[in-house]
């Protein structure tokens, strides 16, 4: 049975899974395919809405991890950290709002917002799997 603390691994999972479509969706567009490029991002906004699910109620039923991490591993950890949470918090509004764009036809305003949102939303899924890795594979806290 799925414990609350599993699904740690499941956000990173869905965090992967969603920088993959977003990667595929870039050499789609970039190719000149859009409909292949729609489906891979409307794919990574799917993903990302499960993952938003599965987190609200990670931190609803467990708080926030703690970091096991001492000496210089802390200050980096903690940065990654606090990159990844204000990149998250901005890019929440840029997604539906170049989303909204595309399905608009407005694709000229459409491809200046995405040159921001693209990267921003890959940076987040990177980052949220490297703090994951690092919290709880690499330096998780032992209780003592």
């Amino acid at each position: 049975m799925l414990q609350v603390q599993d699904l740690t691994h499941v956000i990173a999972g869905l965090n992967g899974i969603s920088v993959m479509c977003l990667l595929a969706g870039y050499v789609y567009i970039r190719r000149g395919d859009r409909d292949r490029h729609r489906a891979c991002m409307l794919g990574a906004l799917a993903v990302s809405a499960l993952f938003l699910v599965v987190y609200v109620i990670y931190k609803a039923n467990s708080g926030f991890a703690k970091f096991g991490g001492e000496g210089w591993i802390r200050p980096v950890y903690f940065s990654i950290l606090a990159a990844h949470v204000i990149g998250a918090i901005a890019i929440t509004p840029l997604v539906p709002w170049t989303l909204y764009r595309a399905l608009k036809g407005q694709f000229d305003r459409h491809k200046r917002l995405a040159r921001w949102t693209w990267p921003l939303w890959v940076y987040v899924g990177v980052s949220g799997v490297v703090v994951y890795a690092m919290a709880v594979h690499m330096f998780p806290h032992v209780p003592g």
